[in-house]
């Protein structure tokens, strides 16, 4: 079976490996109330823009979620794309600065630890620790997170 892929191979990304994501992202009030409504989330700290004006924060969030799934899902075409069985976990994940609408947001990541599976022998384990950056430069999520990524397929 050929793969197609632009992500890297479980041999592309030894310990150390350190990506600069090239893709970014500004979120915008759509975005944010669009992911919370369509996940249930009735948190009026992101969707009521009086109720969040009388917050510290005195604007809506972006829900921390949607951040969380941006950070990830920029840092797939490097990566994963076409080259990851399955996502396996979150060691972590922490919002150290809040987001707000109009934010643009890029991303680190860097290869914390790998190893081969041992009941895979096509696979590896990866884990990755993925910084999240707004325009400022202030981390707003670090997330850990671990990927079952397929091996440099032999040429049969």
């Amino acid at each position: 079976m050929t793969l197609r892929r632009l992500g890297s191979w479980f041999e592309e990304l030894p310990v150390g490996t350190i990506t600069h994501h090239a893709i970014t992202r500004t979120l915008t009030e759509s975005d944010n109330v669009l992911f919370t409504t369509m996940t249930m989330n009735p948190q009026p700290l992101h969707l009521d823009a009086d109720f969040a004006s009388r917050t510290e924060f005195g604007r809506p969030l972006v829900n921390s979620l949607l951040t969380l799934s941006t950070v990830i899902g920029l840092s797939v075409p490097e990566l994963t794309l076409g080259t990851t069985i399955a996502n396996l976990g979150f060691g972590s994940v922490e919002f150290p600065q809040p987001v707000f609408a109009g934010d643009t947001l890029s991303v680190v990541t860097e290869v914390t630890a790998a190893r081969a599976s041992r009941s895979r022998p096509m696979a590896g384990i990866v884990e990755f620790r993925h910084d999240g950056v707004n325009q400022r430069g202030e981390l707003v999520c670090r997330a850990v997170r671990s990927a079952l990524m397929h091996r440099i397929p032999s040429e049969d």
